[in-house]
This record gives structure tokens, sequence and C-alpha cells, in this order.
């Protein structure tokens, strides 16, 4: 049986690695500025093996309107642009025979309202996250009781699993108005 400070301290984990969880999704968003982070789910057919590109290519932003993707193996150039044309992000790359350049266009205003959407969904299945680890933490305090702890100290153990729940929920909303600026910004 775990003991309170156990039990705390895995609600406070399993919260982290929720919000950080949001923070690498919110990357994988395009804001209209290069941002080679916007490429990392996508996934290059290299010798029959669904590859990730960020593993067979170096990726960088030379500028805040271009990417630029210096392939380890030169062979793999038809092979990441036609990764990235299928990848549905939007975007067009030029292959000139040694590396693809990627120009990011300037995003349009409808195309800003469902990115605005699509955060807003990502904060609302981390909150989800959240509150069901603030959850699963109550559920095992409660059965510390017995383990012959008070019930007033379960009660004072879970309303600090809930301003832990209260703290992150935050962050989650910080983030999320940060990133829908981000991306409202022309």
């Amino acid at each position: 049986m775990k003991t309170i400070p156990e039990v705390l301290a895995e609600s406070e984990e399993r919260m982290k690695k929720a919000y950080a969880n949001l923070i690498k999704e919110y990357q994988t968003i395009r804001t209209g500025r290069a941002n080679p982070a916007i490429l990392d789910h996508v996934d290059v057919e290299y010798y029959g093996t669904p590859t990730p590109l960020k593993s067979l290519a170096n990726i960088s932003a030379p500028d805040g309107r271009s990417l630029v993707i210096q392939p380890y193996d030169k062979g793999a150039l038809k092979e990441i642009e036609t990764a990235i044309h299928k990848s549905g992000l939007g975007l067009t790359p030029n292959n000139d025979g040694s590396l693809v350049r990627i120009n990011i266009p300037q995003l349009t205003e409808e195309r800003r309202k469902e990115l605005a959407k699509v955060v807003r969904k990502f904060a609302e299945d981390s909150k989800v996250a959240i509150r069901n680890i603030r959850r699963d933490g109550a559920e095992e305090l409660k059965k510390l009781k017995s383990a012959h702890i008070s019930e007033d100290e379960i009660k004072r153990q879970e309303e600090a699993v809930q301003k832990l729940t209260d703290k992150y929920t935050k962050e989650v909303d910080r983030l999320t108005q940060e990133k829908e600026q981000e991306i409202m910004e022309v």
C-alpha cells in the first residue's frame, strides 16, 4: 500500500507529464512561423519502413518563413518530399537535389480559427487527463482510510491533490491562451 507522500508525488508526476505532453502537441501546430517541430509527426517510407523524418535529416529554420531539410542520405530526398506532401500540413516542399526547402505560407483567417479550435481541443483533453489523475489520487487516498489514517488527514490530502489539479489546470489555460494569441497574430 502506498503512503500519502507517494500518492501526492505520483499524482504530481502524472500531471507534469500531461502538461509536458500538451507542450509537445502545441509545438506541432503551425503558427505561420517556421518551426522544425511541425514536422515531428511526419514519417518517411525509408527502405520499406516508416521512419520519423527527424531521424533521417537535419531540420532547421534559417528564417521565420522557411524550413530547410538536409537529409543524411541524399537518396531519401524523393521519399521525404512525398511524406511531407502526404502529411496533411499543407506545406509544399521544393527539392533542389541536395536538400528540401519549405516556404511557410501566411495563414488565412479561416485556417487560424481552425487551428485555435484544435488548440482548445488539445487543452480540454489535457484538462480531462489532469482531472482523471486527481480522481485516481483521491481513490488512492480513500484506500488509506483502512490504514488507520484519520478522515481529517485524508480530507487535507485530497485538498492538496485538488490544489495540484488547480495549479496544472491554470498552467494549461495560460499556455493555451499564449498559443491562441500566437496563432491569431498576423
